[in-house]
């Protein structure tokens, strides 16, 4: 863990369980760490049916499993349903970032996150995803509370990781945990649409398993 001095974090209610959905390592290592260091007990839920192609999905997935293990965090390895996935995002293809496709995808992770904190009593639900600087976080915060409000008992925690610097110990972690640096939201068509504006500005398309943070070229 990093030497900087966190304000202590206060779950809802004063629980001290809590289910972190993440999405990758690089936007969870923040929130991990900031977990950790205000003791709280917490598990990580990777339910991501979204990404593709499966080498990505991979590729995120074991940099947080490595990342889980190297601090001894329990890590949840939940289905990769992308046939549920594509079901659910018929119609929507062509929908821009922020747009109704994401607001689907993060209902479907959110109640697949919410559904195993009710089996395994979690009381508290919050994901890495609103670390990011190209989410929305007001709508991703809508998806967790809507998606815990199907149980009583639950509650989604509204944290704003990027304040007091949320968002640059991110990149700082990915950098000293040279985490792989994923060029794209995740799925097939935020790819498409990434691999388009490239050949418009000149780039080269998007290149799976390249970069990682800290290396000179990234």
């Amino acid at each position: 863990m990093s030497d900087y001095v966190r304000k202590p974090l206060d779950p809802p209610g004063g629980q001290r369980k809590v289910l972190l959905h993440s999405c990758c390592a690089p936007c969870s290592g923040e929130v991990m760490e900031a977990m950790q260091a205000s003791g709280i007990d917490f598990t990580i839920f990777f339910y991501n049916p979204n990404i593709h192609p499966l080498k990505e999905y991979e590729l995120r997935k074991q940099e947080n499993i490595r990342f889980a293990e190297k601090f001894g965090i329990p890590f949840v390895d939940a289905d990769y349903d992308t046939d549920n996935w594509f079901e659910r995002a018929r119609g929507l293809e062509d929908e821009p970032e922020r747009g109704a496709r994401c607001t689907m995808c993060f209902d479907m992770r959110f109640e697949r996150t919410a559904l195993y904190a009710h089996e395994h009593g979690f009381p508290v639900i919050t994901s890495s995803l609103g670390i990011s600087r190209w989410k929305n976080m007001a709508q991703i915060n809508d998806c967790g509370v809507r998606a815990a409000s199907h149980y009583p008992e639950l509650t989604y925690w509204e944290y704003n990781w990027r304040k007091q610097g949320g968002s640059a110990r991110m990149i700082e972690i990915s950098k000293r945990e040279h985490f792989y640096q994923q060029e794209y939201c995740g799925c097939v068509y935020s790819l498409r649409d990434t691999n388009r504006h490239r050949a418009e500005t000149g780039r080269a398309p998007v290149k799976i398993g390249v970069l990682y943070y800290g290396d000179d070229e990234t």
